[in-house]
């Protein structure tokens, strides 16, 4: 662990899904926010909508920039994603759940906090497997 610590590529490679990461971040609260403003979906609903739209963005740079994994199969990379993503998901959604109904948030700034919430569990887990070598 402390060798990969040490290593500066590690450190790019967490920059690099950082700045991916708030792409996806800012395409997930708008698709949110349209789906809960504009559509007047309720906001668990918005959210998987907005996860859908925000994990196929994020899988694209994240495959051919952060991790540069183009050399591995896209299908299998494509799942192991998806499964990462999921779990975060989930925990984003339990986030987003106690921010609205037990805290009484607003949806978008609760969307917002819950995302950031979130952010660690899926870099390591794209990291550690969907994009390992």
């Amino acid at each position: 662990m402390h060798a990969g610590v040490r290593r500066p590529a590690n450190w790019l490679e967490l920059v690099r899904f950082g700045v991916v990461g708030a792409s996806g971040y800012v395409v997930n609260l708008v698709v949110f926010s349209l789906l809960v403003h504009g559509a007047g979906a309720h906001y668990r609903l918005a959210a998987t909508g907005a996860f859908v739209v925000a994990v196929a963005n994020n899988f694209f740079w994240n495959r051919h920039w952060t991790f540069r994994a183009r050399q591995g199969h896209a299908g299998f990379q494509a799942a192991r994603f998806l499964t990462v993503s999921v779990g975060a998901f989930v925990f984003n959604l339990l986030v987003l759940e106690l921010l609205v109904a037990g805290l009484d948030a607003p949806e978008v700034p609760a969307q917002a906090l819950a995302i950031v919430a979130a952010t660690p569990l899926s870099f390591l887990g794209n990291k550690l497997w969907s994009f390992s070598r």
